[in-house]
């Protein structure tokens, strides 16, 4: 243990030692001085004329910032997918950009499924772990009953007939680690493929399911406000519901859910008439 300080033989606290300090400032000792006494008249007349200060070298180049960087990802996914024509050229520069840290730690690249001829796309959030390792979109337990809810309206993504077919995406092809919520970032990088892609489809109606969809197509969250309520995304007519996950947490939902079907179903027969 240290021990204390002392002055003249006697412990030294904090107070104390405060205390000493105002009684000598009341006597007048208010400069600090040296330990030992100092002859000026000794020093020396001539005052050293201090040395030039070297010239200031050039400023560095500054350094990129993340959202430079951030900017350019984003140039680069947009030149990329500018410059597919077909689906297939879409899913070969997707899966070669390497801007996006997700494709480091996931299995498999989730571009889409279904038939690329049908009326209605429908756009996710990112795979799972069970689409992760299959490589494709919605084949988890959100995926199957993502399968029966459309199939109640006669819609099937593995229809041929192109009036009964699904075509399903995400906004994120790759895996997030431990399911989390896509970024900001990540959802910018992954834009100008996804407007692509919907443009190379070209459906008749976009539905948006869930949360994130809603944030990169809308720029709204929100869902179970934005929820069965048509409104335009890509230039296209889309309607926002409710992800199949939040169903299965949540079963009483899924009476909205139907509503929003039927809503889906309705518009699909006055495109038709």
């Amino acid at each position: 243990m240290t021990a204390d300080p002392t002055y003249r033989g006697f412990a030294l606290d904090a107070e104390t030692a405060l205390a000493l300090l105002q009684w000598q400032a009341e006597l007048g000792a208010d400069e600090p001085c040296l330990d030992a006494p100092l002859d000026r008249y000794a020093l020396s007349d001539r005052t050293e004329t201090p040395s030039a200060a070297p010239a200031a070298a050039p400023p560095a180049p500054s350094a990129a910032t993340p959202r430079d960087e951030g900017e350019n990802l984003v140039a680069q996914a947009e030149t990329m997918a500018a410059s597919a024509t077909t689906l297939a050229e879409l899913a070969a520069a997707q899966e070669a950009f390497d801007g996006i840290e997700l494709k480091k730690g996931a299995r498999n690249f989730c571009f889409s499924d279904g038939n690329p001829g049908a009326r209605v796309m429908i756009i996710g959030e990112a795979p799972g772990e069970e689409e992760d390792r299959q490589g494709r979109p919605f084949v988890g337990r959100a995926g199957q009953l993502l399968d029966q809810m459309f199939g109640a309206i006669g819609l099937s993504r593995t229809a041929v007939d192109a009036e009964k077919a699904l075509y399903i995406t995400n906004v994120l092809t790759w895996r997030p680690p431990g399911n989390r919520r896509p970024e900001p970032a990540e959802i910018a990088m992954m834009m100008p493929f996804l407007t692509r892609h919907v443009e190379l489809v070209q459906p008749q109606l976009l539905v948006l399911m869930g949360n994130t969809p809603c944030i990169a197509a809308l720029n709204r969250q929100g869902i179970l406000k934005l929820r069965g309520t048509w409104t335009t995304a890509f230039g296209l007519p889309a309607l926002p519901m409710a992800h199949p996950a939040y169903l299965l947490r949540t079963p009483l939902a899924k009476r909205e859910a139907w509503a929003d079907l039927l809503s889906l179903s309705a518009r699909l027969e006055d495109l038709a008439g």
